[in-house]
């Protein structure tokens, strides 16, 4: 089993609202800015590309790694957030 970050559990554990792109796992300062810069400043604009993809993990994981400069594990924590959070609510 897999160990997930509490920022992980905190994201996947509530409705999203308006947060910031900052609240995905995987995401700081640093990539959370790069994103910003591209529009995407909010974790519901992040998850719209996420949906968009057709919730593919690894396609999403590609293009975060590509708008933002994301590393495997950051991408990947992202996309996994996306995912379980996509699982508790919609």
């Amino acid at each position: 089993m897999s160990t997930t970050s509490q920022k992980h559990r905190d994201f996947v554990g509530e409705p999203m609202g308006d947060k910031s792109v900052t609240s995905l796992s995987g995401i700081g300062e640093i990539l959370g800015k790069k994103l910003e810069q591209q529009g995407f400043d909010k974790a519901y604009v992040v998850l719209g590309q996420f949906l968009l993809l057709k919730k593919d993990s690894e396609m999403f994981s590609e293009w975060l790694k590509d708008a933002s400069g994301a590393n495997s594990r950051q991408a990947g924590s992202c996309s996994q957030c996306l995912r379980e959070w996509c699982d508790a609510f919609l």
